[in-house]
């Protein structure tokens, strides 16, 4: 008769060898997808070196904004959301909108804790 131990020895190499013959999956990775990341890790950078000019952080901090938490927010969006808010600075004139840029992402904000992603701000109620 086989003993349970040798029969747990024997399961076990059979799992073992079930776990090393399982199939892999690769891909190739496309042109678009290199070239996608590369211009959502530009975007993002261009936010933050807006957001570290002197006049964005002295209107963030008037309305309560710090600039590391700024940046963790920009950190937390989206690759597509960074990418709205660059093309809303574009389309701004050089020197002007300051307080319109700094509307949006106080808005941002204020979206990201209404749905609860953080808990920034004390007059919003996260939706749950």
């Amino acid at each position: 008769m086989i003993s349970v131990r040798r029969l747990t020895v024997m399961a076990a190499t059979l799992l073992l060898f079930a776990l090393v013959t399982s199939p892999l999956h690769a891909s190739m990775v496309g042109t678009g997808e290199i070239l996608a990341a590369e211009q959502a890790h530009a975007d993002r950078a261009q936010l933050l070196k807006t957001l570290s000019r002197e006049d964005m952080r002295r209107q963030m901090e008037r309305m309560g904004v710090t600039p590391e938490l700024a940046e963790e927010r920009v950190a937390r969006m989206t690759d597509e959301e960074v990418a709205a808010i660059n093309e809303r600075l574009g389309e701004l004139p050089a020197g002007a909108g300051t307080l319109e840029v700094v509307a949006i992402i106080f808005l941002v904000l204020v979206l990201l804790d209404a749905l609860g992603v953080t808990d920034i701000f004390a007059f919003v109620r996260p939706v749950r």
